[in-house]
């Protein structure tokens, strides 16, 4: 694609790669046929190939973001899968990501879609106020149609609909500190607890120090790390990414200098796909950019790094159907396919594949919240597909995912790795209490 862009437009960083990826776009439409918004609505500039024109034009132009491309764009689920399909290696994530962090220095939007874009970023990253508002969401749920009906607060009433009725508790198990390997040590890996994934399912991260333990591996929780950035990364909150993405930065390096690091393991793959690309973030930034592409390199989902060791002995022999969901992040954003389904079946389980499963469930991190409409479309697409298997239960890698198609279903979704730490001699996962053997 030609562009025009002027010597003074390109000395800005975020502009002069913006530029390199247009350029790459050859207008051959592929990513279309893979583009869940372009499926669902079969609008041209629902596609990435029409939001690659609007960006392209709004940049170009040195023009503030208007309210076409701020619709447009806020409708892209990021799921990536237009990076999987396009033969022309077109990046754009980190073409929409500029876009969206234009769009917040350039666009002001309507009074409600602001407040409710602040409330977003003030609860969701902070693990303890997150845990009081849904707190406060159990009691305000019964209110949510109501609250519905007024122009505005649909995302407000949304929340309080995909709010959990039950609160998971505090697990200590993956409290801060070192959690020895059983017998000798053959890794040191620390692991990311993240935000939401700590209040919604704490289960997980635990299930994961067992089996890591088990496997050898010790694994540390250093103190203060957090959110990675990537909720507000994606909501176009440049500064307040980069803020989370260094305190994170700092507390690896602490760590890797100190008692050295193997990997660093993550249980949220939306979580891996942002942590992976902090030395791109951050590359402008003198103090950070080797320290930042040194911890994405050391980056690894739990699935990912479980590949590379040896399990061990098999203490329960599964005898269930395991449909899995490939996460978009897991499959598009990090390109990890096969390691996932490699390890289920060689822990027994009979793995099935969904239809259409290179399309997004609708979650996308906050997404499901602030484009409910398509989230839902796309959700009952997708668990049309998952049940249309007859499973018996879903695996899947990220907790939004869990959470979106969790929602939807009465076969339980249940995160990988604990179905793995169960066979592997861990406790049987709540959510297995409803299947018949």
């Amino acid at each position: 694609m030609q562009t025009n862009f002027s010597a003074e437009q390109l000395a800005d960083s975020g502009v002069a790669e913006a530029e390199k990826i247009v350029r790459k776009c050859v207008h051959c439409g592929f990513c279309t046929a893979t583009c869940p918004t372009y499926v669902t609505l079969g609008n041209e500039l629902d596609s990435p190939r029409g939001r690659i024109y609007l960006i392209k034009d709004m940049l170009e132009n040195g023009r503030p973001a208007d309210e076409q491309i701020v619709k447009h764009v806020d409708r892209c689920l990021s799921c990536l899968a237009c990076m999987t399909t396009c033969p022309s290696g077109v990046h754009y994530m980190h073409l929409v990501d500029h876009a969206r962090a234009h769009i917040e220095k350039t666009y002001k939007r309507p009074l409600l879609d602001r407040i409710n874009r602040a409330v977003l970023a003030m609860v969701l990253p902070y693990p303890e106020r997150f845990r009081l508002a849904l707190n406060f969401a159990r009691i305000a749920r019964p209110f949510a149609g109501l609250i519905m009906r007024v122009p505005g607060f649909k995302p407000a009433a949304t929340m309080l609909k995909l709010a959990p009725a039950k609160i998971a508790a505090r697990d200590t198990k993956v409290a801060i500190g070192v959690h020895g390997s059983d017998g000798a040590r053959a890794a040191r890996v620390a692991i990311l607890t993240g935000c939401a994934q700590s209040v919604l399912e704490p289960d997980t991260n635990a299930a994961a120090v067992r089996l890591l333990n088990r496997a050898g591996v010790e694994v540390v929780v250093p103190a203060g790390e957090g959110c990675c950035g990537s909720l507000v990364h994606h909501m176009g909150r440049e500064e307040q990414a980069l803020e989370s993405a260094r305190r994170n930065v700092d507390v690896w390096t602490r760590e890797l200098d100190n008692g050295g690091l193997d990997a660093i393991i993550i249980t949220a793959s939306g979580c891996g796909t942002t942590i992976k690309d902090y030395g791109y973030m951050l590359r402008d930034d003198p103090d950070y950019a080797q320290k930042a592409a040194n911890i994405s390199e050391l980056a690894k989902d739990v699935t990912e790094y479980l590949a590379t060791l040896e399990m061990p002995k098999r203490v329960v022999e599964p005898k269930i159907s395991v449909a899995y969901h490939s996460a978009c992040s897991m499959q598009h954003g990090q390109k990890i396919t096969r390691q996932p389904r490699d390890l289920l079946k060689a822990a027994g389980f009979d793995v099935r594949e969904p239809a259409e499963g290179h399309l997004c469930c609708g979650s996308a991190g906050t997404y499901n919240i602030m484009q409910s409409a398509i989230a839902d479309q796309l959700r009952d697409r997708k668990i049309g597909n998952i049940e249309a298997t007859g499973a018996d239960v879903v695996a899947a890698g990220n907790v939004g995912c869990i959470t979106q198609i969790g929602q939807g279903t009465s076969v339980p979704v249940i995160h990988t790795v604990k179905l793995l730490d169960w066979v592997y001699g861990g406790p049987k996962p709540e959510e297995l209490e409803q299947v018949r053997f």
